[in-house]
């Protein structure tokens, strides 16, 4: 007669091992969620009582940052943010835009902002690599001609920032104010420009590189709130006459 042997399951490890799976899931979704929405309470923390007291042309409001038509962008910004788009290359920062093409007459100058503590940045006028330096975006006017000049720069959370980091050089911006000044030395020669605007864009809103020749401007941008790719902080400021 044949005979059988049965093992008796352990249920008590089961149990531990569905727990120890069911836990290690809650973490990772923990630190997903945190990953993704502390940019948006750093908002709240650092930024917002700065937002609202700076006098913005399009000012993030002060009661609340998730409207509804808010809430969309986010959402797209997201999505893209997690299709990869390598965002070192300035072209990625406006989808969709294409200037017309001119060479420009430097590869290069630098740019100060003393507010921020940022002395002769290096802005190349002859790539993208927002990841190596400041950009002066293609097709865009080069200081101090007339026209507007476009220059992107990085930010990440304020904390972060470090004026001699190109990764973190733009995450102070939104401090700057009406008449705080940006040098430009070009052609070892200083030019100073003063900040007359600044507001807030959607990734879709080309307006901030329109072209302009009654004067000489400069335009910087960065995405915003620091630590995010949700819109474009822009800041508009036009060269001293002397």
């Amino acid at each position: 007669m044949s005979k059988y042997y049965y093992t008796k399951t352990n249920a008590a490890l089961k149990r531990k091992v569905f727990r120890l799976f069911g836990l290690v899931i809650a973490l990772t979704g923990m630190v997903s969620m945190t990953y993704f929405s502390f940019p948006i309470l750093s908002y709240y923390i650092y930024l917002k009582d700065v937002y609202a007291q700076t006098t913005f042309t399009t000012p993030i409001p002060q009661t609340t940052v998730l409207t509804n038509p808010s809430l969309v962008s986010l959402i797209n910004a997201s999505t893209t943010q997690l299709s990869g788009t390598d965002f070192t290359n300035a072209k990625n920062w406006f989808p969709n835009y294409s200037p017309e093409q001119t060479a420009p007459r430097v590869s290069h100058y630098t740019l100060s902002i003393p507010k921020l503590k940022i002395t002769d940045a290096y802005v190349s006028t002859i790539d993208y690599n927002v990841g190596s330096h400041l950009i002066n975006y293609g097709g865009t006017a080069v200081p101090p001609e007339k026209g507007n000049a476009v220059v992107f720069g990085h930010s990440t959370l304020p904390q972060f920032f470090n004026p001699n980091d190109y990764k973190t050089i733009f995450a102070r911006l939104h401090t700057l104010k009406t008449d705080d000044t940006i040098v430009v030395r070009a052609n070892n020669k200083d030019y100073t420009y003063r900040v007359i605007s600044m507001y807030v864009v959607e990734p879709n809103d080309f307006s901030p590189l329109t072209q302009k020749y009654d004067a000489s401007y400069l335009t910087l941008i960065t995405c915003t709130p620091p630590g995010t790719i949700w819109q474009r902080l822009v800041v508009k400021a036009k060269l001293e006459e002397k």
